[in-house]
């Protein structure tokens, strides 16, 4: 245990602090402005806490690329925390997203771009077009099948059998649409191939597809991407942009935030569904077929550590489990992620390293390139004992994310 880096050996390891305002998108900005003055950011996003909300997802897309100054305020789902008072007495519903501009609040995310192209003009085709009302009808349809298979629980193989078709027969139908186009992209605002980018037609997809990709790797093993090659080249033209990267999630935080939200998740048993679960869990991911990118590891592993030391002593604080443990198996975790150098840690600290691992939780805390490298090295240190205890995560709620603690000590 000798070899442990101290908390002070660590900061030396140091990268720059991103521009949280004008520079790349990101989940811990309360003010974007594309370079535009701060009187120029009239528009509010209301937006949840955790950036688990697909559409606030879908909201944040669309003023990103639009390059729409605007300010965030955050707020809770119900799933993991108390709605704030403040904002139920401006949305009485408590509904997100929402936005507000001049005074005037609009809620429902079809609503509220509707609103913002009428005030900025559209984003590639407008929402109101017959193209993407078609598309907007395609998605829905999409999402009802993903519904019917991964969250009612099937009584036989039949039924099984019949959800995962009906499944497969409405997501064939965006493999075509997504197969005819020149960019790649449903609504590509430009040809320009150097400067490619979404329309509203692939912000409306986008969320829930990045929800379906992880949920049902997770529950059902189902592997969308090499299904599908044209949704993977889709899928694989998002993540090359920083703009959009500033917003994922990834397959372990979708696989756990989803139930509560969903009213439950069921898995369909078989080898790959048990292999895959059991990556995600273990934090070393299903790599490309949950990112296909290749970015600089130095930097991601840096920037996960500049996070781990920023909060760490909140970090420690909430953890239910031996906190004293914690700190010095912390420690070996983050030495090993930076020197690759294993040091055992007290089999009493494996549920706390158990605990952490499960909560760190994309893009809320840091991007996935991170969390995955942050995991591994956790996972690493957690299985250097035999020690079978196990932090488990809640599934009918989140209230072991509640950011009350978290804000009370200033966390993540």
């Amino acid at each position: 245990m000798n070899n442990i880096l101290s908390w002070a050996d660590l900061r030396k390891f140091k990268i720059d602090d991103i521009d949280r305002v004008n520079g790349i998108n990101n989940s811990y900005s309360n003010i974007r402005l594309f370079g535009h003055s701060e009187k120029e950011a009239d528009l509010i996003l209301y937006r949840d806490r955790h950036s688990w909300c697909p559409y606030c997802q879908k909201i944040w897309l669309w003023l990103e690329f639009k390059r729409i100054p605007y300010k965030v305020k955050k707020i809770n789902m119900y799933c993991y925390g108390q709605k704030e008072n403040w904002y139920l007495n401006k949305v009485s519903s408590g509904k997100l997203p929402a936005i507000e501009l001049n005074g005037k609040i609009i809620t429902e995310s079809d609503n509220i771009i509707t609103f913002l192209e009428n005030e900025f003009g559209a984003l590639g085709s407008s929402l109101l077009s017959n193209d993407i009302r078609e598309v907007r009808n395609l998605e829905r349809e999409i999402f009802r099948s993903w519904c019917n298979w991964l969250c009612r629980k099937s009584f036989s193989y039949l039924d099984e059998s019949f959800r995962k078709k009906k499944f497969r027969e409405s997501i064939s139908k965006l493999e075509k649409i997504l197969s005819l186009s020149k960019t790649g992209f449903i609504d590509s605002p430009t040809y320009d191939y150097e400067k490619l980018e979404p329309g509203t037609g692939d912000i409306i997809f986008i969320p829930y597809m990045e929800r379906m990709n992880a949920s049902l790797g997770y529950y059902k093993g189902f592997d969308l991407r090499n299904k599908y090659p044209f949704i993977d080249r889709w899928l694989t033209l998002f993540e090359s942009l920083s703009t959009y990267r500033g917003t994922q999630g990834d397959f372990h935080t979708h696989a756990h935030d989803l139930p509560p939200q969903m009213g439950g998740c069921f898995r369909e048993s078989n080898d790959q569904q048990i292999s895959f679960s059991n990556l995600i869990d273990t934090g070393e991911g299903l790599g490309k077929l949950e990112f296909n990118q290749n970015l600089d590891i130095d930097y991601y592993t840096k920037f996960a550590l500049k996070r781990v030391l920023k909060h760490k002593d909140n970090i420690i604080n909430a953890n239910p489990y031996e906190k004293d443990l914690l700190e010095e198996s912390l420690r070996s975790a983050l030495t090993y992620m930076i020197t690759s150098e294993i040091n055992e840690v007290p089999n009493n600290a494996v549920i706390s390293i158990n605990y952490l691992k499960n909560r760190i939780s994309v893009p809320r805390d840091m991007p996935l390139i991170s969390a995955r490298i942050l995991r591994q090295s956790l996972n690493k240190i957690e299985y250097t004992n035999v020690n079978s205890q196990i932090d488990t995560i809640p599934e009918n709620h989140r209230y072991d994310q509640d950011p009350a603690k978290f804000i009370l000590n200033q966390r993540l």
